[in-house]
C-alpha cells in the first residue's frame, strides 16, 4: 500500500508542479487553491508511504516521478521546450533508464 500511496504523490507532485505554471506567481484564485491543495495532498501522501518505506527511497521515487512528469509534460503538452543545455541534461539524468 506505501508503493500505491508513493506513486500517487509522486503523480500529485507532477500535478502541483505544472499548476504552478497557472498561477500567475498564486495570483489567480482557482489555480493557487488546486495547486496548494495538490501540495498539501502530495507531502500528506509522502508522509504516509515514509512511514514503512526508507525516507531516502520514498524521497527518491517520489522526487523522480516529479520532475520526470513535470519536464515531460512541459515538454509534451505545454510545448515548453528547453534550449540545448536543458534538453541535454534532461537526457543525461535519464540515460541510465535506457539501458
Amino acid at each position: 500500500m506505501a508503493w500505491v500511496l508513493l506513486v500517487v504523490a509522486g503523480l500529485l507532485e507532477v500535478g502541483w508542479s505544472i499548476g504552478m505554471k497557472y498561477t500567475d506567481g498564486f495570483t489567480r484564485l482557482v489555480p493557487s487553491v488546486f495547486t496548494g491543495a495538490g501540495i498539501v495532498a502530495s507531502m500528506l501522501l509522502l508522509s504516509y508511504a515514509a512511514k514503512s518505506l526508507p525516507i531516502g527511497t520514498a524521497y527518491g521515487v517520489w522526487v523522480g516521478i516529479g520532475a520526470a512528469g513535470a519536464a515531460v509534460l512541459g515538454m509534451v503538452v505545454l510545448g515548453s521546450l528547453s534550449p540545448p543545455p536543458g534538453s541535454s541534461s534532461c537526457v543525461c539524468c535519464w540515460s541510465p533508464w535506457w539501458g
